[in-house]
């Protein structure tokens, strides 16, 4: 809405765009997007269209999630994690519940699933665009985090076991594990005949999709309980954000233009999704006027050569 709203805005005060702005809007985001965003891309390819960058919903202006952080920090993420979506099952011959087995398939089960907590993915901090993200953002902690910060060729893995050990910081640093179903049992005198598990991973782009299933199972560790792959896809390629990135640039000035108060940096955090999602009236007018600047900021053909503080002297 606020893409529209700022279009809208801009025809109305009679704009004309120089270049070609495409807007996609999905149905179909939160379930994978085959119909909505590989259509575009089929047709887009149809159509023969290069594309100078692709701007999608992004990551957020973080205040307060990263400790230690002076003021707020504007994330461009340059990736996105990839994602897994593994179910464990375990099946055992039924019976009743005054003869009780050893193990029930759901004792097995729910003991799978506890090696897969408490065995999390390997620390891979960095690896992956992240390592940028901190080295931007050095200059906006206080000591000894800055001095960390600044010397991560050295440091990367103390700073690695810090960020681990907050749920918000965690993903930043691994593929993430989470058992989000677990199902079992009809009655409460019946010994269920199966249990299954459905476990969702979000892989770090230093990591593939197999070597994910590799690790899961040999967490798991017992053939009685079958790991199933039901949906996957590898983490998308790291976009640049140097210099000469036209993307990550006009990206860059558009948010301080509206936010001129913030750091700009890379960023690869995940999407965050919480119980009554909502955004203030005043972040909506903020989205209106981000794009309402963006559009007008992308309308040239190159970016400007950058500063310099080199003369010919």
């Amino acid at each position: 809405m606020g893409i529209l709203e700022a279009l809208e805005y801009l025809l109305g005060k009679g704009y004309a765009p120089r270049r070609g702005f495409y807007i996609g809007l999905g149905h179909d985001e939160e379930v994978g997007g085959l119909k909505g965003a590989l259509n575009m891309v089929r047709v887009l390819k149809q159509r023969g269209v290069q594309l100078s960058f692709v701007l999608d919903e992004g990551l957020a202006i973080a205040d307060g999630i990263i400790v230690g952080l002076e003021g707020p920090a504007a994330l461009i993420g340059l990736t996105e994690k990839g994602m897994a979506h593994v179910k464990l099952r375990v099946s055992t011959a039924p019976g009743h519940a005054s003869m009780p087995p050893r193990e029930t398939c759901i004792g097995i089960l729910a003991a799978a699933v506890k090696r897969l907590e408490e065995n999390p993915m390997p620390r891979l901090f960095g690896y992956g665009p992240e390592r940028e993200t901190f080295e931007h953002l050095a200059h906006k902690f206080g000591l000894p985090l800055k001095f960390i910060m600044s010397n991560l060729w050295l440091f990367s893995p103390v700073l690695g076991r810090l960020l681990e050990r907050k749920p918000e910081t965690n993903g930043l640093v691994r593929t993430t594990t989470a058992v989000t179903m677990f199902n079992a049992g009809v009655k409460d005198n019946v010994l269920p005949s199966h249990a299954e598990a459905h476990v969702n991973l979000r892989i770090h782009p230093a990591q593939s999709l197999q070597e994910v299933l590799d690790q899961i199972h040999s967490t798991v560790g017992d053939q009685r309980v079958k790991i199933e792959l039901i949906s996957g896809f590898e983490a998308p390629p790291v976009s640049s954000s140097d210099e000469k990135s036209f993307g990550f640039q006009i990206i860059k000035k558009t948010v301080l233009d509206v936010f001129p108060t913030v750091t700009v940096a890379p960023g690869d955090t995940q999407r965050i999704h919480g119980i009554n999602e909502r955004i203030s009236k005043k972040n909506y007018e903020e989205y209106v006027m981000f794009y309402f600047s963006l559009i007008q900021n992308c309308d040239i053909q190159k970016l400007p050569e950058p500063h310099s503080s080199v003369h010919e002297l």
